[in-house]
């Protein structure tokens, strides 16, 4: 056993320890503030920069989800906002009414204020709702203006501080109109409620919180609501990705709404851009090993053993995105047992020299698989000289794992991935697994191969000026095969 084996317990039991989340900042605050409308807030700016980060890397935060909530009046949005909000209660989440960017009435507007249109596109400031919008999906905070309906006024004396969150939710009648505003969201839900239920809970509303008279909602919503509607809210249902009939009663619907975004807001930023791009599920386990493998002082043995462990997990992984057939067999006790067939046509292509530390593992999960191997000579950046290859005759008829450890630049990855297309590898039969992915590794492969898939067990954040992979792990081969001392 090497000396250093208490220490790799000890790191792998360190890794599993707490994690905390959950930072919120919540609450009105006056416009007396030294700052200007619709700019940040110094001293909460302070406040957040003073309060530790989970993390010491220099990443860049990730964007937070933009959800847009559309319907027609009274149809159950803000219940439907809600109902999210308390299943996505461990992420920050903050919710944007529509509503307060309606734009102030003048004084001749007052005067005749029953003959104006509220729910038209022209009665918001749709310029304000994009900054913010804007604004805070950069991860900057932003000052709400409040809309009093009683006085069709925004106040002027306080507005609402909302901070960076996880989760944008922006709510309104008419937030799908603009597309520069719907363009900036990830999922569009459109709330479908009966029109007789909505007059029935306009009328309510109206009455109850903004003091106005039955005739006059009434006269309101035959002149100018359900026009409204049929002019601009219905069209806009088209946008829309999920459809939720009958509102906040429909619990089932909401509730797959929120197990996607559970689902998105686990993904690298990278993944929501390029959906070919899948990283392993991250756990403590994951992270530990990935902790030890990257220390520089490990002893080869055990780079070399938490290594082959992380291997199979993403050769595992990416060997679930391919196809299969279904197949009933019989149990022993006689029953039958209805499941899945494994993919015949399978070879592994490993990219000299790295990519060999990958053929232990794809042998073990796949018993006789043919093995071809590429050559590529690389030098910095541009460098891409292909040296030698040794494919299977029949690769063309194959779907293709093709293994390296680490996607740096993504020039020798291409390289190797276009000559297998030259051999009539059709895109989508590819699966490029790797331990490790660069950014712009990623970015370099999916724009030129948007048909083939990457499978990685962790995503970094950058290369540096050698075209190294930071934080990395090193020249893989070299602490693999142990030709670094």
């Amino acid at each position: 056993m090497p000396e250093n084996s208490s220490s790799v317990d000890c790191a792998m039991e360190k890794a599993s320890g707490p994690h905390f989340s959950g930072l919120r900042f919540d609450g009105l605050l006056s416009s007396s503030s030294s700052s200007p409308p619709n700019s940040s807030v110094p001293s909460l700016s302070h406040l957040l920069s003073a309060v530790p980060s989970s993390s010491s890397s220099p990443e860049s935060p990730k964007q937070p989800f933009v959800i847009g909530v559309s319907g027609g009046t009274a149809s159950g949005k803000t219940t439907v906002c809600d109902l999210i909000i308390q299943q996505l209660h461990d992420h920050r989440v903050v919710l944007i009414n529509q509503d307060s960017f309606y734009r102030g009435l003048t004084t001749e507007e007052l005067q005749r204020v029953h003959e104006y249109n509220f729910d038209h596109p022209d009665a918001f400031d749709t310029e304000q709702l994009l900054h913010c919008a804007e604004t805070l999906k950069s991860g900057q905070p932003y000052q709400v203006p409040i809309y009093d309906f009683k006085t069709h006024q925004r106040r002027s004396d306080s507005f609402r501080q909302v901070n960076a969150s996880d989760v944008i939710i922006l709510e309104g009648i008419l937030v799908f109109h603009d597309s520069r505003v719907r363009n900036l969201m990830n999922m569009k839900i459109f709330v479908d409620t009966d029109a007789d239920v909505r007059l029935a809970r306009r009328l309510r509303r109206d009455l109850v919180e903004r003091g106005r008279d039955a005739e006059s909602v009434l006269d309101q919503y035959a002149k100018f609501v359900k026009p409204a509607f049929d002019d601009f809210v219905l069209p806009s249902k088209k946008y829309a990705d999920v459809i939720i009939p009958r509102g906040g009663d429909n619990h089932v619907a909401v509730d797959l709404i929120t197990q996607h975004i559970h689902t998105k807001l686990g993904q690298h930023d990278l993944c929501k851009i390029y959906p070919n791009v899948y990283v392993i599920q991250s756990t403590f386990q994951i992270r530990g090993m990935h902790t030890l493998i990257r220390e520089k002082d490990i002893s080869k043995h055990d780079f070399v053993f938490y290594s082959d462990r992380l291997i199979r997990l993403v050769v595992e992984h990416g060997l679930g995105h391919l196809p299969f057939t279904e197949k009933q067999v019989v149990t022993p006790t006689g029953a039958v047992y209805t499941g899945v067939d494994f993919c015949k046509k399978l070879c592994g292509i490993s990219i000299i020299r790295s990519g060999e530390s990958m053929e232990n593992a794809l042998r073990a999960c796949c018993k006789g698989i043919k093995l071809g191997k590429i050559l590529i000579h690389r030098d910095g950046d541009d460098g891409k000289q292909l040296i030698y290859e040794k494919l299977p005759r029949d690769i063309s008829e194959r779907h293709v794992l093709l293994l390296d450890p680490v996607l740096a630049t993504g020039n020798s990855a291409n390289q190797a991935i276009e000559l297998l297309i030259q051999k009539g590898v059709p895109e989508s039969h590819i699966i490029f697994l790797n331990l490790i992915s660069a950014p712009e590794g990623i970015h370099c492969v999916c724009k030129r191969f948007p048909a083939l898939k990457i499978v990685t067990s962790e995503i970094d954040q950058c290369l540096n000026k050698e075209f190294r992979v930071i934080p990395g792990l090193g020249e893989f081969g070299d602490r693999y095969f142990g030709t670094d001392e």
